[in-house]
């Protein structure tokens, strides 16, 4: 009986021993269709993980903020009267937006703020959640796609106020504005697939969170955010190879034209936007057993 019992031990310790070594470091090295299928499973079986990851970042944002969802707000508003300001004094002398300046502006910066703050919140992601981070043993792409929740919602708030500033300029959409979303999601994956390299040089040189404020406020000026692409020039083509151009401007021709201007634009901005999410993610998923070692 006792040799029967050790014998069964031992093929006991022997099969614990061969699962384990299914689950080594090495098995996530690849591109292959098997690690990305175990990715998106494990991200699948995190979605509980992202949905209270969410509700911890919302509550914190607004729980003791006075004026709460307004905040959200504020970028936008104050950045559309100082363009508008400045158009109508002359200064800017912005023409052939197609629909009144304000609602241009505000509908680019409802955009751009989608763009340029879920950057800034994907670089803060794993140092915003330090303790958890070293402590739990969890998937750590939670953190980043949860922050982008946080965007999301923003996002959503600025729409209202889009709608009111259509309202009160006389300004309807067409009906393809319910295909909104379609266009909208490149623009998510860009954001994301930047994130994720940007969340991890932050672990390393926390001041990228810094850097990344600095640059979108330059790269607006690049972007057809307060006006639209010139026809001729040198910002023309910096705008010509400027991924965000083709999705701004094809979110601008479902809501206010009806049609896209530039599909081929779209096409390629979409493919790039998907294939960048797919190596962020990748890449973080490859050096996400080290992360606690830098925090």
């Amino acid at each position: 009986m006792r040799s029967t019992d050790s014998s069964e031990d031992t093929q006991s310790r022997q099969a614990s021993v061969s699962e384990e070594r299914i689950y080594t470091p090495s098995t996530q090295m690849g591109w292959g269709f098997k690690i990305w299928r175990e990715m998106f499973i494990e991200l699948i079986s995190s979605r509980e993980l992202i949905w209270r990851l969410f509700m911890r970042d919302f509550s914190a944002r607004y729980r003791q903020t006075i004026l709460g969802f307004f905040w959200a707000l504020m970028l936008p508003l104050v950045a559309t009267f100082t363009f508008v300001l400045l158009n109508y004094s002359g200064l800017l002398k912005i023409s052939g937006t197609g629909i009144p300046y304000p609602v241009y502006v505000m509908f680019g910066m409802t955009i751009w703020q989608t763009f340029s703050g879920g950057l800034s919140t994907c670089a803060n992601a794993l140092v915003s959640g330090g303790s958890i981070v070293t402590k739990i043993n969890f998937s750590k792409e939670a953190l980043v796609f949860s922050s982008m929740g946080i965007i999301a919602v923003d996002f959503l708030i600025r729409l209202l106020l889009l709608f009111i500033a259509m309202v009160v300029f006389q300004t309807s959409p067409k009906w393809t504005f319910f295909l909104l979303p379609i266009i909208l999601l490149p623009i998510f994956m860009l954001t994301l697939g930047l994130g994720f390299f940007l969340t991890l040089i932050n672990v390393i040189f926390r001041d990228t969170s810094h850097i990344v404020t600095i640059m979108t406020s330059f790269l607006i000026f690049l972007t057809p955010v307060i006006y639209p692409v010139p026809e001729t020039g040198v910002m023309f083509w910096i705008m010509k190879y400027n991924p965000l151009t083709p999705l701004i401007s094809a979110s601008r021709d479902i809501v206010f034209i009806g049609h896209l201007t530039d599909a081929s634009g779209l096409v390629w901005a979409s493919i790039f936007s998907f294939l960048l999410f797919l190596i962020g993610w990748r890449f973080f998923h490859l050096v996400e057993l080290r992360i606690a070692e830098r925090i």
